[in-house]
């Protein structure tokens, strides 16, 4: 994971003291900064390259789509959505000290999963939790999706024909997909 980012940039500050420690610490509106080890768990599945557009689904804080505009570079692109607005205002806030050129949070419209207006992404994270698979993410990524679905951690792959693989990681919990 980049080392750069300091997590407690992305934390309220009653929080920050917190940082280095291994578990979620809430952000407000019942959402929380997930547990580092699980969020390095995440991007390892993810696999984000240089060059890559991700979209950063439920960014809440903006902590991980600064981790992810580290690791796609400037050419690469990063857009973080959020449905909670002061969520929303509190990520731009804490992402503006990186100036990242690569990256945005933008407001996610409410009944709308994802960015379907927007052209597909490489690749989609999202870090809260549904009950299944959300169907009206498949045609936004060409690559691959990393996604909570109950207390697992789920990788779909698209594959050339168009057909998914997917890998089921248990032992999880998450916060729900609002």
């Amino acid at each position: 994971m980049p080392t750069r980012i300091n997590r407690a940039d992305f934390l309220p500050p009653a929080e920050q003291p917190y940082a280095q420690e291994d578990r979620a610490l809430p952000i407000g509106f019942g959402q929380t900064n997930s547990q580092p080890t699980v969020v390095a768990f995440m991007l390892k599945l993810l696999e984000p390259k240089p060059g890559d557009r991700i979209l950063d689904l439920g960014c809440g804080s903006g902590w991980t789509t600064a981790l992810l505009a580290e690791c796609v570079g400037p050419k690469g692109q990063v857009i973080g959505l959020e449905l909670v607005p002061q969520l929303v205002e509190f990520g731009r806030h804490n992402l503006n000290p990186y100036k990242f050129k690569n990256a945005e949070i933008r407001q996610a419209q409410a009944g709308v999963l994802g960015l379907p207006q927007e052209p597909v992404f490489d690749k989609i994270l999202v870090s809260a939790a549904g009950n299944k698979l959300p169907r009206e993410l498949l045609p936004q990524f060409t690559q691959r999706l990393v996604l909570p679905i109950k207390n697992s951690i789920w990788v779909f792959d698209k594959q050339p024909d168009g057909n998914l693989s997917e890998h089921e990681y248990p032992g999880f919990a998450f916060v729900p997909l609002l």
